[in-house]
């Protein structure tokens, strides 16, 4: 009877070990489940236009600059946004410009007129581009405004930057050294570039 009462005994915790080892693992499943989210992304990417592009990208800056917007309040403090901007300004020359009467040769020269450089692109790198510090701002839809703003003012300072360092100048220049011998191996003639 003794043995019969202790086999019941081990029995019974057995069971109630089982059932709080499956009740721990249900907590800590259900708890992980909560805590675990997921993200869904739906996307619809359209083709809107086909643009035929003949552009020489002839030099491109890489620019990093530290922007600081404040705006100034009689009552309410400041609000100011602190950005650090990476970015690159590119010039170009476009191609599609070039017209057959741009182009005279003789027989062991190949004059060519090409148009002005122009700025390509200003573009931000997202990735590498960082808002420090959003303060004095009391709504979302202000620090929204404030950081698009903020946004818009690094790439116009790029801009004004790349054009103060003569990124026109530079692409003029380059133009020579990396179109011209291009072209002279092509043609087989010495190869005279100007500009319009």
């Amino acid at each position: 009877m003794f043995n019969t009462q202790r086999s019941r005994i081990s029995l019974t915790l057995s069971f109630a070990l089982v059932i709080t080892g499956f009740l721990i693992f249900l907590f800590f499943y259900i708890k992980h489940e909560f805590n675990t989210t997921r993200a869904e992304v739906t996307e619809d990417a359209m083709v809107t236009r086909v643009i035929a592009m003949g552009k020489l990208e002839l030099v491109k800056y890489a620019m990093k600059d530290v922007v600081e917007k404040k705006e100034l309040h009689m009552i309410l403090p400041d609000s100011k946004v602190l950005f650090v901007a990476v970015g690159e300004v590119t010039a170009c020359i476009d191609l599609t410009k070039v017209k057959k009467g741009d182009i005279s040769q003789s027989k062991d020269t190949v004059e060519i007129t090409l148009p002005q450089p122009e700025i390509c692109y200003v573009k931000l790198d997202h990735q590498k581009s960082r808002v420090y510090d959003v303060s004095g701002v009391w709504f979302p839809d202000k620090t929204r405004t404030m950081v698009e703003d903020v946004y818009k003012l690094a790439e116009k300072k790029m801009l004004t930057t790349a054009t103060e360092m003569n990124l026109i100048g530079k692409a003029r220049e380059n133009a020579g050294l990396i179109f011209k011998p291009f072209l002279e191996n092509i043609s087989g003639k010495k190869v005279v570039i100007r500009f319009k």
